[in-house]
């Protein structure tokens, strides 16, 4: 059964889409079968794998029109899928306000193709709604990026906040996978002395894995590619590796102290 990991927080520009593109085509490469679900109107991720405008999206998944099994795509990965987004999304937390149970709608949706993969992630968008909640919801865990730069930790409280609300009224077993510090720029003493600060507010939460600052991470998606294909032998792609690899290491180390 799939691990499912919402990539959230509520703050644009700290490399949330670029973490989800990047960490799901990453645990691809390492041959795991991933869904990248893109539940973000903008469908940034959709088009940073070359789905454009793609219809049927997530939209109609969470209204209830359309069965995920028949709006998942394959991607040009082996061992990576995709849920797509579209500008639909937009309407979709006003149409499910009256529904029943309107919280849990992504994850009953989720559960029918929970066997079909060995990960799930989830590009959440840069808002705590209906959508973010939804995921929240759905998830086992949540992984947050954290950019280095000033007011990093800024609303990371409001976050974290909401992360409980979920935990208390729908899904009791939801945790923090990790926080991953994003745009470290080694020449800035601000990216270290940031990259200080997240570490002590989260300890042991930190990813040991630091994704740089680089050029090839920004340039990879208007080629509509993950940065592993456009330039395996980046600084960003090379990042992105370590941090899948950190990922599979963590959970399989869980796996053991569980069986114990």
């Amino acid at each position: 059964m799939a691990k499912v990991i919402s990539v959230a927080n509520q703050k644009g520009g700290v490399g949330k889409t670029t973490t989800s593109i990047n960490l799901a085509s990453s645990l691809a490469a390492a041959e795991k079968k991933t869904l990248l679900i893109d539940i973000d109107p903008q469908a940034n991720s959709s088009s940073g794998l070359s789905v454009h405008n793609h219809n049927p999206s997530v939209y109609e998944v969470l209204i209830g029109t359309r069965d995920i099994k028949d709006v998942i795509v394959q991607t040009y990965m082996p061992f990576l899928d995709l849920l797509p987004s579209n500008i639909n999304l937009v309407g979709a937390e006003i149409e499910m306000v009256d529904m029943e149970a309107r919280e849990k709608l992504f994850g009953k949706a989720i559960e029918v193709i929970r066997d079909n993969y060995e990960y799930i992630i989830i590009d959440c968008p840069p808002s705590l709604g209906l959508l973010t909640l939804n995921s929240l919801s759905a998830s086992d865990s949540v992984i947050i990026p954290v950019q280095c730069e000033y007011f990093a930790l800024e609303g990371l409280g409001q976050l974290l906040n909401t992360i409980n609300i979920v935990k208390q009224h729908y899904n009791k077993n939801l945790t923090i996978e990790g926080v991953v510090l994003t745009m470290f720029d080694v020449r800035l003493r601000l990216s270290q002395q940031v990259a200080d600060e997240v570490k002590k507010y989260f300890g042991e939460k930190v990813f040991k894995t630091i994704i740089h600052r680089n050029v090839r991470i920004s340039e990879a998606p208007s080629y509509g590619k993950p940065v592993i294909l456009y330039d395996a032998i980046s600084t960003g792609a090379k990042n992105y590796i370590e941090l899948a690899s950190e990922l599979l290491e963590r959970n399989l180390n869980g796996t053991k102290q569980n069986l114990k």
